[in-house]
């Protein structure tokens, strides 16, 4: 088994930038303050707003959905095993 190096404070920058980047993103997306799909942009601003975030935080941290899914997976197991008894 390989022993992981504690991440650097660049890599942990880019990640939290990432981020906001990508929260900031949606919201400006969901709130329709910055259409998704324009006349003369195409898809370009939900590329740019949704799209590029995610990829550079996948490039950061590869394992990073499954790290995810594993956080929510307990959680509904627990609520289905509460409701049922």
């Amino acid at each position: 088994m390989h022993a992981r190096p504690l991440p650097s404070p660049h890599h942990q920058r880019l990640l939290g930038a990432s981020a906001l980047w990508l929260a900031g993103g949606a919201s400006l997306l969901l709130t329709t303050l910055i259409p998704a799909h324009t006349e003369t942009l195409g898809w370009t601003p939900a590329f740019w707003l949704l799209g590029a975030p995610l990829v550079v935080l996948l490039a950061l941290q590869p394992a990073l959905p499954r790290q995810l899914l594993m956080l929510c997976r307990p959680q509904r197991r627990a609520l289905h095993r509460n409701i049922w008894q």
